[in-house]
């Protein structure tokens, strides 16, 4: 396809469903376009048991006159007409008409057990009555309890946590604490990838898009090991010598540490390569470095085959970062590291006021004890592989999806004009996204060119509601 998408796609207005209805200018034969004449029905929502009560504030447009007033002009939204979300229930979010979408984004692969799980908002609500804040300057159950549960779900010698409210925070200390271990500076990260806006992380993200020209020292970037845009398709042994030969001829020989995403989430959903991080983890420590694994998103069974993302490529990092499933929403990140690493934060006075409050930790303690007895990972896992078969279905249907790729729920989905050259298809990505809302679904969009699909709903997502997400993503695609 080329030139604009006004372009590209026609809109067709003698159908009923004109709104969903385009195909490519000139590219369609006869045939082609009598058998898109023949039009199905939009599929449906899954049966759902739950309507909420009439809604009563202010409308979108009004809260978007406040927002263009008052809020950062920095903030974005998704959408040509911003949704106006007012309560959650499950995998499921309602407009201000009472509307109802299935959510599979997430809040950002946030929403782990539901929207307004009853037993973490329970968790949360007897806390709040009990007790809202103090301070780890004195004892409270809470945290202690959460931070035994976490460090039961983690190998090795990792069981010492240090909580903070976000996983930029998490990333920041685990890069500080690795300087201070290890006595160096340097730092690697891989193309492609986020770890956070503050100054260190920052440093470490490895998009553009994503870094203001500010002071960002000490940190290299290594080749990413992405099987389908890299050069090294899957092979990821000869992606992971970029590490070796970073710390070679870019450093002293010694770094502070390497960092990485098991699946990079703001990247566009890409797994790494086969058999990359035991190479490039092996290369880390003869540095003298510490290898952190960054689950923010990855991480609490979201990838259905394990509990952490980094398990698939059968590694055991130096420190574990965590943070958006961890809460379910509530602004709650950590860091957990061995006994032997922790000691470095006693050199000096570290503080954190409101990492590990009362409120957010009993929140996550709920969030483990649901994932463990509603069997969330099992379900992420099953479902998950069902949704990615789907979609790879789509991929041998629709010329348009160059990739699928992802585990469990975090899956990405790819557009492209052109499989050979894997030109990214931006402006049908954000073409496909309204017309999947208008069905009622929501996904999310990331990748460095804006133009992968980023579907990571919450972990009770069904079966039925990943039929219905396929099933409106053929029916939107087959319009174009």
């Amino acid at each position: 396809m080329s030139g604009s998408l006004a372009a590209r796609l026609v809109l067709r207005r003698s159908l009923p469903q004109s709104q969903f209805l385009w195909r490519r200018g000139f590219s369609q034969t006869a045939a082609e376009r009598a058998k898109e004449s023949a039009v199905a029905a939009p599929p449906e929502l899954p049966a759902f048991d739950y309507i909420p009560p009439a809604y009563s504030g202010p409308s979108g447009d009004e809260i978007m006159a406040k927002r263009k007033e008052y809020l950062s002009p920095s903030f974005f939204h998704f959408y040509k007409t911003p949704l106006n979300v007012v309560e959650g229930r499950r995998q499921y979010l309602f407009d201000e008409k009472g509307r109802r979408y299935l959510d599979a984004f997430g809040g950002i692969a946030t929403v782990c057990c539901g929207h307004c799980h009853p037993d973490v908002v329970a968790a949360i609500v007897e806390q709040t009555k009990r007790l809202q804040h103090s301070t780890v300057l004195y004892l409270n159950h809470t945290i202690a309890d959460f931070a035994e549960a976490l460090a039961s779900k983690l190998p090795g010698n990792l069981k010492v946590a240090f909580f903070t409210n976000s996983g930029t925070e998490a990333n920041e200390l685990a890069i500080l604490i690795a300087r201070l271990y290890t006595g160096c500076h340097d730092i690697i990260s891989i193309r492609n990838a986020y770890h956070g806006n503050a100054s260190g992380t920052m440093g470490s993200t490895a998009q553009s898009i994503w870094k203001f020209n500010v002071v960002q020292s000490g940190v290299h970037h290594a080749v990413n090991p992405d099987p389908y845009r890299g050069m090294f398709g899957s092979d990821g042994e000869k992606y992971a010598r970029d590490v070796e030969e970073i710390i070679n001829f870019g450093t002293s020989g010694k770094i502070a540490a390497f960092i990485s995403e098991a699946i990079q989430g703001v990247g566009g959903i890409v797994e790494m390569a086969p058999g990359y991080l035991p190479v490039a983890y092996d290369s880390v420590r003869k540095a003298g470095g510490l290898c952190i694994a960054d689950e923010v998103q990855a991480g609490f069974a979201r990838t259905g085959s394990h509990f952490w993302g980094f398990e698939d490529q059968g590694v055991i990092p130096d420190i574990v970062t965590m943070a958006k499933g961890i809460g379910n929403g509530i602004p709650l990140g950590a860091v957990v590291t061995t006994p032997e690493i922790a000691k470095v934060l006693t050199h000096r006075s570290y503080f954190n006021t409101f990492g590990g409050n009362p409120v957010c930790t009993a929140a996550g303690l709920a969030v483990l004890r649901v994932i463990g007895k509603e069997k969330l990972q099992e379900n992420a896992f099953v479902v998950g592989s069902h949704l990615k078969e789907r979609l790879n279905a789509l991929k041998d249907k629709y010329e348009l999806i160059g990739d699928v790729r992802g585990k469990g729920f975090m899956l990405g989905v790819e557009l492209v004009t052109d499989r050979k050259l894997k030109t990214p298809a931006k402006e049908e990505t954000l073409h496909v996204m309204d017309q999947m809302k208008e069905l009622g679904v929501l996904i999310g969009k990331g990748g460095y060119y804006g133009n992968v699909f980023r579907i990571t709903p919450p972990l009770c997502f069904t079966k039925d509601d990943a039929d219905f997400l396929v099933d409106a993503m053929d029916y939107t695609l087959s319009r174009m």
